[in-house]
């Protein structure tokens, strides 16, 4: 297992199918992440506006590096139908080398010189 110190999982919800592929689809073409996984059917539960809420929502995991965070989180925000969607980056501690190369090159411009020595 390699340091993972710059890459992270972003969890995002969404209320559906449609709207988590349009996130998940602009943001590879855009190179912010390397892959997003649709999770369908989750049943949430929470606080909003003063009441206890239930919604059927989607979960999209992203795998990305943390210099992506900035660009990802205005992405998400764009297309998003939720006044307050969820985006919570949580750091990876370490990956295997093969895995986080893959993440590093797949968020990276094709220009750019592979800089990660992994």
């Amino acid at each position: 297992m390699e340091d993972a110190s710059g890459f992270c999982l972003v969890a995002v919800t969404a209320p559906d199918l449609e709207t988590a592929r349009k996130i998940v689809h602009g943001a590879l073409e855009a190179r912010l992440v390397a892959c997003g996984n649709i999770i369908p059917a989750l049943e949430s539960h929470y606080w909003w506006q003063g009441k206890i809420e239930q919604a059927s929502e989607v979960l999209i995991l992203f795998k990305t590096v943390k210099t992506s965070l900035p660009k990802l989180e205005s992405h998400i925000s764009a297309d998003h139908p939720y006044d307050t969607p969820e985006i919570i980056a949580l750091d990876l501690a370490s990956g295997s080398a093969r895995y986080l190369r893959w993440i590093f090159e797949s968020t990276s411009p094709n220009d750019e010189p592979n800089i990660l020595d992994l």
